[in-house]
């Protein structure tokens, strides 16, 4: 049964939620149950506790939902009433044609490459610390009102196109006006796997835009590959996932060189973490994600004075942005991804948000440029620029290249 036939069945969208990448589909519809909510510190517990006391063995044995950036923010989980693991919708035409946009940048680019001035100060004044603040990752957002209001299916279905990730939906509950909110993206980092024993990761610091011109395209990949800055900023997410990962694991292991991986709009440095947990069977996917989660990636290192850092600089609420989106089910199986290249919508209000590592030697300019190339993924599916101004053109080649990966060395 495919996710449309599942939603005109539960004549709602209100708790439709989706993921799906090349090989791997999960739809579900209808709210049998909601997890309590808490933070990231209690998420492992609530799990267990919920399906310790589950009534209805019949049930879907699977929680979905997403854990917003903030740790001491409450989550927002749910049982659903229908599964499918049947492949997704094909994409539909372009973006409406004839919409109207109204774009207010949260913070301007001029705010935020001003936040990223002051990051690099910061950066620089603690060098004599003990514990000196190395990266700290600064994003910010465009506020768009769409008329008429965006068809969260027609868009999830345009988000299709890029094989380098994995396209999500799902609900976050009525926002403070009683409109339902979704988070709706496609992402190409997968935070935390867990299949039984086996358990992966495979984050991605070190970005460059794509270009439409092949030869353009091919200098990019061949200039970030061989940035000490990006291999530098790589290196310490490996690391802090694989301090995390060592007490629950009996191996673990991961490359010792990243590899270019590309989606549509970038290139990143990744690299696959792979290990086998020692206690499989009381350790589910959501307290991995809780315990990893966020990453040097999407907060800075160290975590806790970059994310103390992080309100101030940007000067809004990230919400859901850069949190994590996923399930886990009743043997502790599951899948968790970080939230990027999304967007939130509620009604006709439309949030999106892109963010860059700020590091020793990062340029103001360079990383807004940055961010600008990454909200394009779902500007692109939206059928709007940063401006406002309706678009439908697409990077054709691209998109041929998209999903590559290829080994890279350290050296410059």
């Amino acid at each position: 049964m495919t996710l449309g036939i599942m939603l005109a069945s539960a004549a709602s969208v209100a708790s439709a939620f989706m993921m799906a990448g090349d090989r791997k589909h999960l739809a579900a519809s209808g709210m049998r149950r909601r997890l309590p909510a808490g933070t990231a510190d209690t998420l492992s517990a609530r799990v267990r506790e919920f399906f310790a006391h589950e009534e209805d063995l019949s049930a879907p044995g699977l929680l979905a939902g997403a854990l917003p950036f903030d740790r001491a923010a409450e989550d927002f989980l749910f049982q659903p009433a229908y599964v499918s693991t049947a492949p997704p919708l094909q994409p539909v035409s372009g973006p409406r044609a004839g919409r109207h946009w109204k774009v207010t940048p949260e913070p301007s680019r001029a705010a935020y490459e001003a936040a990223v001035a002051r990051a690099l100060e910061l950066i620089d004044a603690s060098r004599a610390d003990p514990e000196p603040l190395v990266k700290v990752v600064l994003s910010r957002s465009l506020l768009l009102e769409a008329d008429p209001p965006i068809d969260l299916m027609a868009l999830s279905s345009r988000l299709l196109g890029d094989p380098g990730a994995v396209r999500f939906l799902t609900p976050l509950g009525p926002g403070a006006d009683g409109v339902p909110r979704h988070l709706i993206g496609a992402t190409p980092e997968l935070l935390v796997s867990k299949s039984g024993p086996a358990v992966v990761s495979h984050p991605l610091a070190g970005s460059a835009r794509r270009s439409a011109d092949a030869q353009e395209d091919r200098a990019a990949a061949a200039a970030l590959a061989q940035s000490q800055k990006d291999q530098r900023e790589h290196r310490w997410v490996v690391e802090a996932i694989l301090d995390n990962l060592a007490p629950y694991c009996r191996e673990l292991a991961a490359p010792d060189t990243p590899e270019l991986v590309s989606t549509q709009t970038m290139w990143h440095l990744g690299t696959r973490i792979e290990g086998r947990l020692k206690d499989p069977e009381r350790v589910s996917a959501a307290e991995l994600a809780a315990v990893l989660h966020p990453t040097p990636a999407v907060g800075g290192t160290p975590r806790d004075r970059a994310l103390a850092l992080i309100p101030a600089l940007e000067g809004y609420d990230r919400g859901f942005y850069a949190g994590a989106v996923g399930w886990t089910d009743r043997s502790g199986d599951g899948e968790w991804y970080v939230s990027l290249r999304c967007a939130e919508i509620s009604g006709r209000q439309v949030r999106v948000y892109a963010g860059a590592g700020i590091v020793e030697g990062s340029v103001p300019t360079e990383e807004a440029e940055e961010t600008s190339a990454k909200l394009q993924a779902i500007l692109r599916a939206l059928g709007v620029d940063e401006d406002g101004r309706s678009r439908t053109a697409s990077c054709a080649s691209c998109e041929s290249a998209a999903g590559e990966k290829t080994p890279v060395s350290h050296k410059s």
